[in-house]
């Protein structure tokens, strides 16, 4: 398995090219970001080091399916918002040998693509490597993580490969676990660094925040207990505070979306647990507030540079 898909052009895009070129896989990454596109066929892929040097890694790039067709695997690492495009794409270049897996973030990808590639097409799975966008096709990891995969018939050579680009990995019997999980800590942190303007670290140092960001982690895990979801944590805020600490530098990706002036993924966090918890008779005003605020920033955007 050396041909290598990756569907996105952004920052963990970028960083899983490198880290998978570097092992010897022959990497493409479809997207539509002409300016990323342009700049990963001229320079490679590069990975920007703290000392502020880069390793540079030779791998293409296209915005065209056609031109992107006999992957083995196909990483897809687009925004939530994008997966229904990806799927399209996927379902005229991947082969049907192939295997999709997604790594994002939120609820719903694994469902929406496999309605165009079937259920044993696609491996769900989740991350929690963080990454940040220094440029078009440059990247600078922004802490270590670790990647788990749902048991599925092809996950054990998924993993050889990951394992081999040096990424730590984990094969689980259910998967929905860590996405709640993942999902408690999102719907909790980036709508605030995103509303705040913070790196994450900052929602620790200020009382207000702080209280928010509690406030958020014990909503969507009462949301999560409702449907039976055994969270991989006893304590929600404990854990959110945790990876809050640990990624204190960080700017989460909803932050950098929103600087840009672009989508977020605010539908299929905040926005997923609001319909979660309207199905079940769960008030889950907090994420609501979040959904819209953050809605209401990109409507902003859009208004100014129309």
């Amino acid at each position: 398995m050396k041909n290598i898909l990756i569907v996105g052009t952004g920052a963990l895009a970028t960083l899983f090219a490198c880290r998978l070129a570097a092992a010897g896989a022959s990497v493409t990454l479809l997207g539509t970001w002409q300016n990323a596109i342009e700049a990963l066929n001229h320079n490679g892929a590069r990975l920007v080091q703290p000392d502020g040097s880069s390793l540079q890694f030779g791998v293409r790039a296209t915005c065209s399916p056609s031109e992107a067709k006999n992957a083995d695997l196909a990483l897809v690492l687009v925004k939530a918002w994008q997966t229904g495009r990806a799927a399209r794409q996927l379902k005229e270049c991947l082969p049907e040998s192939g295997l999709a897996v997604t790594l994002q973030n939120g609820l719903g990808n694994r469902e929406i693509l496999s309605e165009d590639l079937g259920q044993q097409r696609v491996l769900l799975g989740i991350t929690t490597l963080g990454a940040s966008l220094l440029g078009p096709g440059q990247v600078q990891m922004g802490g270590d993580g670790r990647i788990s995969l749902e048991a599925h018939p092809r996950s054990g050579e998924v993993s050889a490969l990951l394992q081999g680009a040096g990424l730590r990995l984990e094969i689980v019997p259910e998967v929905s676990s860590l996405i709640w999980g993942k999902l408690v800590v999102n719907a909790a942190i980036n709508p605030l660094t995103a509303l705040l303007r913070v790196s994450n670290g900052v929602l620790l140092e200020r009382p207000a925040a702080r209280l928010a960001l509690a406030a958020l982690a014990r909503e969507t895990a009462g949301v999560a207990s409702a449907l039976g979801v055994h969270l991989p944590f006893a304590d929600p805020v404990a854990s959110v505070e945790d990876v809050a600490r640990r990624t204190a530098a960080n700017r989460s990706s909803m932050l950098q979306d929103v600087i840009r002036g672009a989508p977020t993924e605010i539908d299929a966090i905040c926005g997923a647990v609001v319909r979660a918890g309207e199905e079940h008779g769960i008030p889950v005003p907090l994420n609501w507030m979040m959904w819209q605020l953050i809605s209401a920033l990109h409507d902003s955007a859009h208004q100014l540079t129309d």
